[in-house]
């Protein structure tokens, strides 16, 4: 009797974890997919305009901004309006029901407001445009946004990379001496130095690391993922040869650029505030049909059922004859605010032309500096290996191995920073050529 309780307990047991399992089962599922996220730079601008907050909240305003149009368009229809009220007549004057209930029913038709109907929607129209270029100007900044996160994500790597290597470089000098030291070749004077610059390199490296880390997190804030979420950035750092003509990046950038075409429907919009602004110079028409029903006191209350309802009908003008210069002044305003935006229109033009041509700037630069920086990189290198062997055949110094040791670093670091800057020239000219490339593929 007690191995079959035993037996028992053992099945439900066993019931008990199955159930167990098949609940985890998705949540590990989910995790181990969250745990093996991978993102191309192309990937990581996919992802990152799709989740993004900001661009859910541009996508919000352009359909705020749509149904802005639709109330627009909806005011050249005819509006119905109600009303209903109460009056009450002192007994001293009245003669007969001194108590009354009114309703009226007001259907109205516009048809000629100073154009300011048509006027409002064109502007709402042209308000919806913007939104547009705003979205894809938000786009296009959010793209560079990530893809100049990721570029200084593969310059912290390489860092590491450069860094470990001069750490281990600089262990097997410390060693190297220590072994001279032991056999009397050489002074405690190497031996300590090569400690101060295997320090000096271990800080350099706990330093590169947690720059990676640190870009990790600001791609995972940008893509709206958890800071936790272990997450995989593929790339690396390469030099491809590009070089556009300026004339043809001056085409684009003043065709492309979703700025200098929000501008331009700034300008179009203050053109409409103008004419909004002197509708109130013309006349206000409108045909308007109202009915009428008045109920007393005594018909509330059954005692008489004498009907009181009547229907007019009619075309009403309303036409404002003198506003002490009002609307005029207001106009004139409204006209000097388009000047404005025309000249900001022109500057901004003039800041694009300085951009494109300082990025044109860059993006040689950095070529040539990647140039320099592979010849120096390769005589560092054969510096070091001379300095080493001159070391090991005791007729060169622990003082310049360290030093070879250092400029073979920086050159590591130079060419690092050449190809990271070459890139993020090519990434930042795209966007102010207003071109979305989220690859940097060319």
């Amino acid at each position: 009797m007690q191995h079959k309780t035993k037996s028992v307990r053992l099945g439900m047991l066993l019931v008990l974890c199955a159930l167990a399992l098949f609940s985890v089962t998705p949540a590990l599922a989910d995790q181990r997919a969250e745990a093996e996220k991978t993102f191309t730079m192309g990937e990581a601008v996919q992802r990152g305009l799709q989740a993004n907050p900001q661009m859910a909240g541009i996508r919000a305003a352009l359909r705020g901004a749509e149904f802005g149009e639709r109330a627009a368009q909806a005011a050249f229809y005819p509006a119905l309006t109600t009303n209903f009220g109460y009056s009450y007549v002192d007994e001293a004057v009245a003669q007969g029901d001194r108590g009354s209930w009114t309703a009226n029913l007001n259907l109205s038709q516009p048809l000629f407001t100073g154009w300011r109907l048509l006027n409002t929607r064109q502007r709402a129209e042209l308000a919806r445009e913007q939104v547009q270029l705003e979205l894809i100007n938000r786009e296009l900044a959010l793209t560079l946004t990530i893809q100049e996160q990721f570029l200084e994500l593969l310059r912290a790597r390489e860092n590491v990379r450069s860094a470990r290597d001069s750490f281990i470089r600089l262990e097997s000098q410390l060693r190297n001496a220590q072994a001279f030291f032991d056999v009397g070749l050489r002074p405690k004077f190497d031996v300590l130095q090569a400690e101060v610059d295997l320090a000096q390199a271990e800080q350099l490296l706990l330093i590169s690391e947690n720059a990676v880390a640190t870009q990790n997190a600001r791609l995972n804030t940008l893509l709206n993922l958890d800071l936790e979420t272990p997450v995989t950035y593929v790339g690396e750092l390469t030099y491809s040869p590009f070089a556009p003509r300026l004339q043809d990046s001056l085409d684009m950038a003043f065709s492309q650029r979703p700025d200098i075409a929000m501008a331009l429907k700034a300008e179009e919009i203050a053109d409409r505030d103008v004419d909004i602004t002197a509708s109130d110079l013309y006349p206000q028409v409108s045909a308007d049909l109202d009915y009428y029903r008045r109920s007393t006191e005594e018909e509330i209350r059954g005692i008489t059922t004498r009907p009181d309802s009547w229907w007019t009908t009619g075309v009403n003008v309303r036409w404002r004859a003198f506003d002490f210069n009002r609307t005029r002044h207001a106009t004139d305003q409204a006209r000097q605010n388009v000047l404005r935006l025309r000249e900001e229109t022109a500057n901004l033009r003039l800041e694009v032309s300085f951009a494109v041509q300082s990025l044109h700037l860059n993006l040689n630069e950095a070529a040539a500096r990647i140039s320099v920086a592979n010849k120096a990189l390769e005589e560092a290198r054969e510096g070091f290996r001379i300095a080493q062997a001159r070391f090991q055949a005791q007729v060169g110094t622990n003082t310049e191995v360290l030093d070879a040791q250092a400029r073979l670093t920086r050159s590591e670091a130079d060419l690092t920073d050449a190809m990271a800057d070459h890139q993020l020239a090519i990434a930042r000219l795209f966007a102010a050529t207003g071109e979305m490339n989220p690859g940097l593929e060319f």
